[in-house]
């Protein structure tokens, strides 16, 4: 038996769950949940919140999906909402701070540290970041964003941005150190 292949690419794809095909919105669906999931879990500590706020970016996604015109990668476009939601569903529960102190700080590299954690410490590390300094490390480090991009996004100034991400850094630069020391056997009483 031939199997047939619906949908040759993804651009069909989308133009099929567009006209509302439950079966495209369900294969881009699988594809690109756990990705999904794993954006909003950068954001959301409880997995279970996470997971609603992915849902509800999925809704978002399937009605607006006409709106996507295929100019950049449709990865990049529903990475985008779900960082919106997280940010949406982080403001509505009133968890995000940030502290509008401007620090004297210099960009500093902090990558010639002794990283000796698995990924989920580093993880957890992150996770317990207070709110305001995880979103800015979060959409700076690992979605790539600009400082004014942060700012305009979160409704901050740059400034904050970069202090924000200033004190994250050194934050988890304490911990990594510490946790490296733990591991080490050097442990400071």
């Amino acid at each position: 038996m031939k199997i047939i292949q619906f949908y040759k690419n993804e651009r069909q794809l989308i133009r099929q769950a567009a006209k509302q095909h439950r079966d495209a919105q369900h294969r881009l669906y699988e594809e690109h949940a756990p990705k999904m999931l794993s954006v909003c879990r950068q954001y959301i500590k409880d997995i279970h919140f996470a997971e609603e706020v992915m849902l509800s970016g999925f809704l978002k996604v399937f009605t607006n999906l006409e709106k996507f015109k295929f100019q950049g990668s449709f990865e990049g476009w529903v990475r985008r909402i779900m960082i919106n939601e997280s940010i949406s569903f982080l403001r509505k529960e009133k968890q995000i701070f940030f502290t509008e102190e401007v620090a004297s700080y210099k960009e500093e590299s902090w990558n010639n540290i002794n990283i000796e954690l698995e990924l989920e410490q580093i993880q957890e590390l992150i996770d317990n970041l207070p709110e305001g300094y995880r979103m800015v490390f979060v959409l700076y480090a690992v979605e790539g964003y600009k400082h004014s991009e942060i700012a305009k996004m979160l409704e901050i100034s740059e400034s904050t941005s970069k202090s924000q991400l200033f004190k994250a850094r050194k934050m988890l630069q304490q911990k990594v150190n510490q946790q490296n020391r733990i591991s080490h056997g050097a442990i400071e009483f």
